[in-house]
Parts: C-alpha cells; sequence; structure tokens
C-alpha cells in the first residue's frame, strides 16, 4: 500500500512538471472559465443559476479527454511499459495511478471553479453541496475512465487528437452547457444522450438525488473500467 500511494505521489509530481497536462488541466479551463463567465452573465442572467456546473462540466471534459489520454499513451507506447515489466510493477498501476493523479488535478480545478464563481459573477452556489461535490466525483471519473481508454488503444498522437475532439466538442455542443439543448434540432439533442456530459450536467443541477442518472453515469464508468482492464491484459501479454 505504501508504494502504491508513493506511486500515485510521484505520478501527480510528474504531471505538475507536464506543460501540456498544466494547459489542459488548469490554464485553459480556468481562463475559459474567465471569459465565459463574463459573457455568459452578461448576455443572460440566468445562466449565473448554472454557471458552476457548466464550467465544471467544460474543466473536467477538456482535462480528460484532451490531457489524460496523451500521457497514457507515452507511458504504455514507451519504455516506460518494459520498466514495469522488469521491476515486476502491474501495469494496471500506472492506469490507477494516472486516473487518481487526474482526479485529483481536476478537482482541483473544479473547486477553485466553486469558489471564484459566486465572487467574480454572482454565480449561484448549488442548493445542495454535498449531493453536488458527489455529482462532480462520479461524472469527473467517468470522464477520466473513458479518457484512460483512449490513450490506451490510440497509439498516434494525431489520431488520438482527433479521436479527443470528437468527444470534446460534442460534449461542449450537445450537452446543454453551451445553450440549451432544447435549442437543437430533436435528432442531434438524441445524440447527446450518448455523452456522459448531457447526464453530468442533468446530476449536478439538481437539488435531490436523481438514481437514474447515477446508474447511466455509472454505466459509462464500469464499460471504460472492463474495455481498460482488456486492453491492459493484452498489453502484458506482448
Amino acid at each position: 500500500m505504501r508504494a502504491f500511494i508513493y506511486g500515485i505521489g510521484v505520478q501527480w509530481k510528474l504531471d505538475l512538471r507536464n506543460k501540456g497536462i498544466l494547459i489542459t488541466y488548469y490554464l485553459v479551463p480556468l481562463v475559459f472559465f474567465g471569459f465565459m463567465g463574463m459573457i455568459f452573465t452578461s448576455i443572460n442572467p440566468e445562466m449565473k443559476d448554472t454557471l458552476i456546473q457548466t464550467m465544471t462540466i467544460f474543466a473536467f471534459s477538456m482535462g480528460a479527454f484532451l490531457g489524460t489520454p496523451s500521457s497514457i499513451s507515452e507511458m504504455y507506447s514507451g519504455d516506460i511499459k518494459k520498466a514495469f515489466k522488469v521491476g515486476g510493477i502491474p501495469l494496471w498501476a500506472g492506469a490507477v495511478n494516472h486516473f487518481i493523479s487526474a482526479f485529483i488535478h481536476l478537482l482541483i480545478t473544479g473547486i477553485i471553479i466553486y469558489i471564484i464563481a459566486p465572487f467574480a459573477f454572482d454565480a449561484k452556489l448549488p442548493e445542495n453541496p454535498v449531493l453536488y461535490f458527489i455529482s462532480t466525483a462520479v461524472f469527473l471519473m467517468v470522464n477520466i475512465s473513458i479518457g484512460t481508454v483512449l490513450g490506451l488503444y490510440v497509439k498516434s498522437p494525431a489520431k488520438l487528437t482527433m479521436f479527443a475532439q470528437l468527444l470534446f466538442l460534442p460534449s461542449l455542443m450537445l450537452s446543454g452547457i453551451m445553450f440549451p439543448t432544447n435549442m437543437l434540432p430533436k435528432a442531434v439533442a438524441v445524440v447527446g444522450y450518448a455523452l456522459p456530459a448531457t447526464w453530468g450536467l442533468k446530476l449536478m443541477t439538481e437539488s435531490e438525488l436523481n438514481i437514474l442518472n447515477i446508474v447511466i453515469l455509472l454505466l459509462f464508468f464500469t464499460g471504460a473500467v472492463i474495455i481498460s482492464s482488456y486492453k491492459l491484459a493484452k498489453i502484458g501479454i506482448d
């Protein structure tokens, strides 16, 4: 257990030194939050009611889809994988370390948004903070697990960027965080239900627990874990 915790600490520090990770986990999400917070609340004051939730979903989606996969891909396609095998370290340990490190980094970003938004933009705090942070944690776990799948399966940086954008951009446009889904064509809006961001927004904006939203997000998470576990088993055989 001590070695496992040490590995998480090492990975967290490595991520702090990775400029690409810092940009996708902290810099761009917080800058976007600053600009869009001003724009959204100026155009539509009602956006203050859900500003914290929408900007948190943006930050989590960007970090998990554009930051996490590249780090995972580099680890399992290079000499680090060989070092794991030589040292007798289970290959899953690297993925788990990345997962936990990404979770901590992005949760910090989410907390920063939660603290600053009410003061900077008069944003409304969630009615049930405990439920909000539980919802936040569940949604973040789902996103990082999907980002892990991308990192394990896509080795080419160019392809990885393309697949990440195919998840990230629809998560912004079809989930309801940029504009209400009732403004979208029905066929397009239906596609949004295949994205975790849609269910994450529903869960994070409710004052009472909705079991259906939790179950759907956990299904996303379970599927991603199974797919990742299968790939890690294959990597171990190679």
